[in-house]
């Protein structure tokens, strides 16, 4: 499925992103299948992130992705940090076929990137037993001059909360029954976090899966934006409205602290029983 616009009009550009990433094993789990990703980048080279910065998005684009991995011993690990390993290598080149016009736009370019991890996840899976049958989900946010760009599979979640009025959406849908159930209206939030059937994917990356259509999009930013990827162990533990408050608090702390380990830690302290990942964006 595809949202958004292909090479949107550009508008005048915030300047800078501010970026922090957390991810917690949780109290259950012996690994963490949880992978995330930042990236600086341009057609000649990249560059991977700390876990917190601050950059200018004029000169170079950025990317940020989550994944979660699923598989047997340690197979969903490996599937999560292989996909996200692939777009430190697949999204610089596809940048360059992009700016040279041989790619029809950023939907078709996030669309081949995800086809491709794909391929790459079903040749592992297919060549090691240990590795039979590994998935992973992946929500990616791709940062350009005012605008991003962003692809997703799996229940894995991009959320976007605009400076003006209006609150938080989430801009991903969940690949699952339960998700299609709520978009429906036939659930509201509280039954589908107890749904027992919450967590089974209908798509992921890797696995039987014998197709690969992500979902696409893209959001025109301005400062004060603040966009959050998670896995789904971070909303196992948070409402919506819990996202808000520690992303926006009323009362601005004293010292600035870091949101994704905020998130983090409070979705674990109130569930824990999974891997629990956030990437905040701020736009300044």
């Amino acid at each position: 499925m595809k949202s958004g616009l292909d090479n949107p009009p550009r508008k005048s550009a915030a300047g800078q992103l501010k970026w922090f990433g957390c991810t917690d094993v949780g109290k259950v789990r012996k690994n963490n299948e949880d992978a995330f990703l930042g990236l600086r980048f341009d057609a000649r080279e990249a560059q991977r992130l700390g876990k917190f910065g601050e950059a200018s998005v004029r000169s170079t684009d950025f990317a940020f992705a989550v994944s979660d991995g699923m598989g047997g011993a340690k197979s969903g690990e490996f599937a999560s940090r292989i996909a996200v390993e692939k777009i430190t290598t697949l999204l610089p080149r596809s940048f360059q076929q992009s700016a040279t016009g041989l790619a029809a736009g950023f939907s078709d370019v996030l669309t081949e990137l995800y086809a491709q991890i794909h391929r790459a996840l079903v040749y592992v899976g297919g060549s090691y037993e240990e590795c039979s049958g590994m998935e992973t989900t992946l929500s990616l946010c791709w940062f350009a001059p005012d605008w991003m760009y962003f692809a997703h599979i799996g229940d894995s979640r991009i959320y976007y909360l605009p400076a003006r009025e209006g609150g938080i959406r989430q801009l991903s849908q969940d690949d699952t029954h339960v998700g299609w159930l709520v978009r429906q209206g036939q659930l509201n939030e509280r039954e589908a976090r107890t749904h027992p059937r919450r967590n089974v994917l209908q798509k992921a990356l890797g696995g039987g899966n014998q197709f690969v259509d992500p979902q696409v999009g893209a959001v025109a930013y301005e400062p004060g934006d603040i966009f959050l990827i998670c896995s789904d162990g971070l909303t196992e533990g948070l409402y919506t409205h819990d996202l808000v408050d520690l992303l926006r608090p009323a009362k601005p702390p004293k010292k600035p602290g870091n949101p994704a380990q905020d998130l983090v830690a409070s979705a674990v302290a109130k569930d824990g029983r999974d891997n629990t990942t956030a990437l905040v964006i701020q736009i300044g």
